[in-house]
């Protein structure tokens, strides 16, 4: 009796302490899934964290990017081609690498300077060099772009660029003439195929701010209109006021009066390298605004207003998202385009030859009609 029930004690003695070690265990357990848990909350916060600040970054950089302009000197982009080698060497397929390598070394070979490369090597932006910088713009989806296609430019034996679809020449030859072409033989250049000319009307004085008219507007005027020729004009502006930028609409309008202008009537805007220029202080805002008055002061007289500019106009000089009612008249010397945005009127060379004219003039191509019945 006596050693059953020492051994009974042992039994209930070694149950209890079993007891206690399973709730020890589970208390620990417990414990060691609480603190997991809230590594896990801790670290999911931080992560959120992370991913929101990361997209605040990204956002702001982004911000920046579309709103400021980058700009590079020589050396810089130097510096930056350079780079962009050393980073492919390194950090690429040896597959990638040489083909990068090959193409940067085939238009160094081909003669192609740092503005073709940058180009081609940013296809998504839009590269202007000026004045010994290159200043990049991301391409603007809420802008209207053009739709020519490429392939469809054709230039001539006689360097005259025409436009094709459906293998239907759809062009129209233009050219755009002022003093500088001097005595105009009209009946030639009508024969030459010509069908429409801008004729410079006058310009205001880029420093003493004289509104002055062209030697020959007209006679180029009347020239063209005797020959069956549409004709549009353009003023090359120096406003640096509202008040300036509607007295030099006023003057056109008083001075084609009479005429039958049923082409565009087109405010030149151009940088002047002349850094006594009455305009060189002018920020892209204010260059905008007095575009944007001889615009409106064009329309309400019942004409058609056109902007003509280049590559530095329109990216440097204006403010395109203010712009987008106007029709824009593009300056661009080149076989090949390179401007993404919607434009009526491509001038592409400066060195043209046509009959009637002697020397160089400009030459143009439309790509509708653009003469108001």
């Amino acid at each position: 009796m006596r050693e059953n029930n020492l051994q009974g004690k042992r039994r209930r003695k070694k149950h209890k302490r079993s007891e206690n070690g399973i709730l020890a265990g589970s208390i620990i357990l417990c414990i060691v899934t609480l603190a997991s848990i809230t590594i896990c909350l801790v670290m999911v916060f931080q992560n959120r964290a992370a991913q929101l600040q990361n997209v605040e970054v990204m956002s702001e950089l982004e911000t920046v990017r579309q709103e400021v302009e980058m700009s590079y000197t020589q050396a810089e982009v130097d510096q930056m081609i350079q780079e962009a080698v050393d980073q492919t060497k390194d950090e690429t397929s040896e597959e990638v690498s040489v083909a990068f390598l090959s193409k940067l070394k085939e238009m160094m070979e081909a003669g192609d300077g740092a503005t073709e490369m940058l180009r081609f090597f940013f296809p998504e932006e839009i590269v202007v060099a000026d004045a010994g910088r290159y200043y990049f713009f991301p391409i603007q989806e809420n802008l209207r772009k053009h739709t020519y296609d490429p392939l469809g430019f054709q230039m001539d034996g006689d360097q005259i660029m025409h436009y094709y679809e459906n293998g239907e020449r759809v062009s129209h030859k233009g050219i755009d003439v002022s003093k500088y072409q001097e005595s105009i033989n009209w009946k030639k250049v009508a024969d030459d195929e010509v069908e429409y000319a801008f004729i410079r009307l006058g310009i205001r004085g880029y420093t003493e701010g004289e509104i002055l008219v062209d030697d020959t507007f007209q006679e180029n005027m009347e020239g063209a209109l005797d020959n069956d020729i549409d004709v549009g004009v353009y003023f090359f502006t120096q406003a640096t006021s509202e008040a300036e930028a509607e007295e030099e609409a006023a003057f056109v309008i008083d001075s084609i009066e009479g005429y039958d202008v049923s082409y565009p009537v087109v405010i030149d805007i151009e940088s002047v390298s002349n850094r006594k220029a009455r305009t060189n202080e002018l920020t892209k805002e204010e260059r905008t605004k007095y575009c944007i008055t001889f615009c409106e002061k064009i329309k309400e007289a019942g004409y058609t207003p056109m902007i003509y500019g280049n590559l530095k106009t329109f990216m440097l000089m204006l403010d395109m998202e203010q712009l987008e009612d106007y029709d824009k008249w593009f300056a661009y010397y080149d076989e090949q385009m390179y401007f993404p945005y919607e434009f009526k009127i491509w001038q592409y060379t400066n060195t043209g030859k046509v009959s009637g004219i002697d020397g160089e003039v400009d030459l143009n191509i439309s790509f509708e009609e653009l003469a108001n019945e």
